[in-house]
């Protein structure tokens, strides 16, 4: 967080505060400045929930990092993805609204097509392929039509040291396996938690104006390069992880080939870029590498 952009007076109020990056966001806040809530304090679908937890803490700022991001088992639960990850946006841009609050909306790369050969900028056409990417959008959708004052931030490929992520089943298969295969032609751009709670911090304290923009860490790999990577903090052997492809392994869900975002909208505003991926990775095995392998 830098001095030279202040955070905005009042609490903030994080949504989601047990999952990945929520916990660093309350970590990061100045003492007293932030309430994490989860289920069972807040249902994001329930709207006398969402309705009594604003009203009781009355934020400033309300950063909604809760999702349904089970990708997989979306595409065969639809309406549990839909109530997150649409009708829970607009309740909490409904709230934000009533009290004159600023909401920050986390969402993904997932809204895009992914078979895009560049970067994809904030106003790139939308075309989810999954259930989860259009309950993600819907979301968004929903954002933008109930309030003006909202921060859209799109991210990607995210992982920390709280739950379960890419990293951690990494680690725990580099434990279990003499080898591991891996999909070697999905793109992307990996991005620490912790380095997007700085980035949000950063955001709102920015004054920028309103609107979508995209956060990652930069630069981009693919899977198969970054479970190499991980291997490499693990102080293991990069050859034990082999390319596959990704007809070899289908999922319920189709993968985006391409979904590296651009950070060109977030330069522009004269913030500060996320460090590059790889840099990343070996800054959060030094800081959370028992975590990380756990």
């Amino acid at each position: 967080m830098s001095s030279q952009h202040p955070l905005p007076a009042g609490r903030w109020l994080v949504v989601g505060a047990a999952g990945q990056l929520g916990t660093d966001l309350v970590r990061l806040l100045p003492d007293n400045r932030a309430v994490g809530v989860d289920l069972p304090e807040i249902d994001i679908t329930e709207p006398a929930s969402v309705a009594a937890t604003v009203k009781s803490v009355r934020p400033s700022v309300i950063v909604n990092a809760a999702a349904y991001t089970a990708v997989d088992a979306a595409e065969s639960d639809p309406d549990a993805a839909w109530a997150v990850n649409a009708v829970g946006p607009a309740l909490l841009a409904e709230a934000s609204a009533e009290i004159g609050a600023a909401l920050v909306h986390i969402s993904t790369d997932y809204v895009f097509g992914g078979d895009g050969a560049e970067p994809y900028g904030v106003d790139a056409p939308t075309e989810p392929r999954t259930v989860y990417g259009r309950t993600k959008l819907a979301g968004e959708q929903r954002v933008r039509d109930l309030l003006t004052e909202h921060y859209l931030v799109r991210t990607a490929w995210l992982y920390g040291a709280t739950g379960t992520n890419f990293v951690k089943t990494m680690a725990r298969l580099e434990r279990e396996r003499d080898t591991i295969q891996v999909v070697s032609d999905q793109h992307g751009s990996p991005t620490w938690s912790t380095d997007l709670a700085r980035g949000l911090l950063s955001l709102v304290g920015s004054g920028v104006p309103y609107g979508t923009y995209h956060c990652t860490n930069g630069g981009a790999t693919t899977w198969y390069g970054f479970a190499r990577a991980v291997f490499e903090e693990l102080g293991a052997d990069q050859d034990r992880v082999r390319p596959c492809s990704t007809g070899q392994y289908p999922r319920p869900a189709p993968r985006p080939a391409y979904s590296v975002l651009s950070d060109r909208t977030w330069r522009a505003a004269n913030l500060a870029p996320l460090p590059p991926w790889r840099e990343a990775l070996a800054t959060a095995f030094a800081e959370h590498g028992a975590e990380l392998r756990s």
